[in-house]
């Protein structure tokens, strides 16, 4: 019994430590990051349709692409939160739609997808490693900009968070 407490609280111990690093990755790469309000009102999705985006509603913005082993791990969490709230992703230089189609429907994730095949749209928004992560309030000012790996419940909780500033 005594080895088990002493594994759980070294196990505690790495995760809380891998926490607080990511969190301070996160935070210093997130410095380059645009953090002008959002302009788009509609992007062409991968399927062809015109995306609205809405107005006095906030929205999450998730860049990604189907090579990067972190994105497809945090995959399942953007997916869970597009149930829930207003979520744009964007794919960059992960190939033509048919390849990123065939992505989506192996994986079953159905969220909005905007392919940025050249990386023009990653370029505006100065995005320097995958994934990122923006959440703009409902006067689609930033509110949240995340590098790297975000827990479904982080990204939950900052999406409650805008839609009450």
């Amino acid at each position: 019994m005594k080895k088990i407490k002493h594994y759980i609280k070294e196990l505690l111990f790495i995760i809380i430590t891998v926490t607080i690093l990511t969190n301070l990755l996160s935070l210093y790469k997130s410095k380059t990051l645009t953090h002008t309000p959002l302009t788009i009102h509609s992007i062409h999705l991968i399927d062809n349709s015109l995306y609205m985006i809405k107005s006095n509603k906030p929205i999450l913005i998730h860049f990604w692409a189907t090579w990067c082993p972190v994105c497809k791990v945090e995959a399942s969490n953007i997916a869970f939160l597009s149930k829930y709230f207003e979520v744009l992703t964007v794919v960059v230089k992960s190939g033509d739609d048919t390849k990123v189609r065939k992505f989506l429907q192996e994986h079953h994730y159905n969220f909005k997808v905007v392919n940025d095949k050249n990386g023009v749209l990653a370029s505006a928004f100065k995005i320097a490693g995958f994934p990122t992560t923006f959440i703009y309030n409902k006067e689609h000012k930033l509110a949240f900009s995340d590098v790297g790996y975000s827990s479904t419940l982080t990204l939950y909780l900052k999406m409650l968070w805008a839609q009450k500033e």
